[in-house]
């Protein structure tokens, strides 16, 4: 009996242990389970689709309003196209807030899928001081932080696109570099002012897709300073911004021509430096100059009408660019490789202007944007095309030529995830009696019915 007695608490005593060792067992899962669950709830994921279908006004013109249409016969005088303009998907990890709650790391990966394949648009790691928050470095494939429309999401837009100033000078608005933020946490009475500057590869042309490979030594210094601020009523809200922008890329074995008057009065472009000129040390070659300053403004005012938002942004500047084009297939502003055609050097300027209301309390919003380019401040009209007389001289041609944009258009939408777009796109070119194909204005207007999903 005794013995018995024994065992019983024996097997009492064992059960007690490995129960013991299993509840460890349990929780040290439940703790593990626990600290991934709470990674996982700090990785973000969001995107958009946007679906379209566009007409021109006549067949394989040159756009902006998406990308050019493609050339070919059709019976029609009009030309259609169905596409998958942007497909995104956006990954954030944001750290541990800590004890004077900044996040003091973010991780940020996104790419774009559509039928022209697939594109990494941002990839970068931002780091944030842990003693005051106040200083940010970010550093990777990120926006260029000039301005207010390069910024914007394409998903927040009103327009289907940026201006074409905005897509011209920075073509798919990334740029590889790192960045200085300096921006008071939430909780000062500073974070409304704002300060990015940073240096950049000055590269990624829109007939690279996304690459911002480096072929030379220069670096670009891009800088926004701005200030948004709310109303006590909180009824309106405005900011301010400027910006600066100072680079350029290494000269090769082309000659770079600037822009002058001959001596019969014909404008034209003539030699500043000859390709026999540039260093043959590949170490001291020269650059061309690339300079912009800007100014940008957004106002926001809530009324019984609805919300009505004023924005705009003005740039000019020195652009270093081709002779034949200002298209999208040009090296006009941010090529990834050896120039090897002649480099022509011109002032230019641009702006954008949007009236955005939105219809009452409703679903609806009406827009309104106009945008001019002017690549070449110092010629226009019959001027340009002009032959030139005097020996040395080139006359001016289409990358010369001036561009307005009228868009209207009206957006639904149809619940927090869905928004219907109808949008058209009025293009007037400056016209010339001396230029060939440019003495009418082209016919490239361009309808746009686009729906875009978020999640």
């Amino acid at each position: 009996m005794k013995k018995l007695f024994y065992i019983f608490v024996y097997m009492l005593l064992m059960s007690g242990s490995a129960i013991a060792q299993n509840a460890d067992t349990v929780g040290s899962a439940l703790t593990r389970i626990n600290s991934d669950l709470d990674v996982l709830k700090r990785i973000k994921l969001s995107g958009y689709i946007q679906g379209q279908f566009q007409v021109a006004d006549s067949i394989g013109i040159k756009s902006y309003a998406g990308g050019d249409f493609v050339a070919g016969s059709n019976s029609s005088p009009t030309d259609k196209r169905f596409m998958l303009r942007r497909a995104r998907l956006k990954m954030v990890y944001d750290a541990p807030l800590n004890d004077i709650g900044v996040s003091t790391s973010q991780y940020v990966f996104q790419f774009d899928l559509s039928e022209k394949g697939l594109t990494i648009k941002d990839c970068y790691a931002k780091f944030t001081d842990p003693w005051s928050g106040w200083f940010s470095m970010t550093a990777g494939m990120q926006n260029r932080p000039f301005g207010f429309e390069i910024g914007y999401s394409s998903s927040l837009r009103e327009s289907p696109e940026r201006g074409r100033m905005s897509q011209i000078i920075f073509p798919n608005e990334r740029d590889l570099g790192a960045m200085l933020t300096i921006q008071g946490p939430k909780r000062t009475r500073w974070n409304w002012l704002k300060l990015e500057a940073g240096f950049f590869n000055g590269t990624g042309g829109p007939s690279q897709g996304a690459n911002t490979s480096d072929f030379d030594k220069y670096k670009d210094f891009i800088g926004h300073l701005s200030m948004n601020r709310t109303t006590k009523s909180e009824k309106i809200s405005y900011g301010l911004g400027v910006s600066m922008y100072d680079g350029g890329y290494r000269i090769d074995t082309v000659n770079v021509y600037r822009f002058e008057t001959d001596s019969t009065g014909v404008k034209g472009y003539t030699v500043d430096m000859k390709k026999t000129d540039v260093a043959p040390d590949f170490n001291n070659r020269k650059e061309s100059s690339r300079k912009y300053i800007g100014a940008d403004f957004q106002v926001n005012i809530e009324t019984e009408a609805g919300i009505t938002t004023l924005r705009g942004e003005y740039i000019q500047g020195e652009q270093p660019g081709v002779a034949s084009s200002n298209y999208l297939s040009a090296p006009t502003a941010s090529p990834n490789a050896q120039v090897t055609s002649d480099i022509y050097k011109r002032k230019f300027n641009g702006a954008y202007f949007y009236l955005l209301q939105s219809i009452g309390h409703s679903r609806w919003q009406a827009i309104f944007k106009y945008d001019w380019y002017d690549p070449n401040t110092d010629v226009e009209g019959d001027d340009i095309g002009k032959a030139v007389k005097q020996s040395g001289f080139k006359s001016t041609g289409i990358s010369d030529i001036k561009y307005t944009t009228t868009g209207v258009g009206i957006a639904y939408r149809w619940d927090a995830n869905v928004k219907i777009t109808a949008y058209y796109d009025m293009v007037k070119n400056e016209t010339s009696s001396n230029l060939s194909g440019y003495m009418n204005d082209l016919k490239d207007n361009v309808f746009t019915l686009r729906t875009q999903i978020r999640f």
